[in-house]
């Protein structure tokens, strides 16, 4: 049985295409480079294509931006656009879904993340601390896609993983035995675009992650900013 992505349930107002995939980093090619070739993911041409005022800056953050490329996404999947990386980064701060303390970077951080989508696209979104294979497989199968907390090494997935969470992917369908997963930092076209026994997934998965509902519309309300603790990201490479 093929796999089933949430664009397999039509419904009206979603973009009835794949979801397209994104990534984290300016220029996708540079990424196993990055990770396996000791590349400094600053040094990279098209870094303005990501909306970074400065080189500076999006070496800065690059490596802390998987959940805000899964959120480009999945806007781009719902609206056929959607704002650049440094844009959708720049709202998720003003809520405090990432924090700085001096040199370190904190975040993506689950509970304001969310508020910031609700309140600015609309976005319907549920924090999943405690989420299983068969809740994930059922959050799927509503039509919802998951930024699910996996390891990074997940690119891999032939290897074993020294550690489960700390980077986030969106996971967009399932059928009984696969999920199909776009990765922010694939470090190959194949790693991007994956599709994983669930078996193979699930040494990888931290049991936690968000929802987004992309058929349902909610009210935006006024900004805030107060943020939560439990931090779900690293730097990823």
């Amino acid at each position: 049985m093929p796999p089933l992505c949430c664009t397999d349930r039509p419904e009206p107002g979603l973009i009835h295409n794949p979801v397209r995939a994104i990534t984290q980093y300016a220029t996708a090619d540079l990424i196993d480079g990055i990770a396996y070739g000791g590349h400094d993911p600053g040094d990279d041409p098209a870094w303005a294509t990501t909306g970074a005022p400065s080189q500076s800056a999006y070496a800065r953050w690059c490596r802390h931006m998987c959940g805000i490329a899964c959120l480009r996404m999945a806007l781009w999947h719902r609206d056929g656009q959607a704002p650049s990386l440094f844009e959708l980064l720049n709202g998720a701060r003003h809520y405090g879904a990432y924090i700085r303390q001096g040199q370190e970077i904190k975040g993506l951080i689950y509970e304001p993340f969310v508020r910031y989508v609700r309140d600015t696209h609309a976005l319907a979104g549920e924090v999943h601390p405690d989420l299983d294979l068969l809740g994930l497989g059922e959050l799927l199968d509503a039509g919802r896609l998951v930024m699910a907390s996996v390891s990074k090494e997940i690119r891999r997935p032939d290897r074993a993983p020294q550690r489960r969470g700390g980077h986030l992917v969106l996971a967009i369908g399932r059928s009984e035995d696969t999920i199909v997963l776009r990765n922010p930092s694939g470090h190959t076209p194949q790693a991007r675009a994956a599709v994983m026994d669930m078996e193979q997934f699930e040494p990888f998965f931290s049991g936690r992650g968000i929802s987004l509902n992309l058929r349902r519309t909610v009210e935006r309300r006024p900004a805030k900013t107060e943020a939560a603790r439990p931090v779900a990201s690293q730097p990823t490479t």
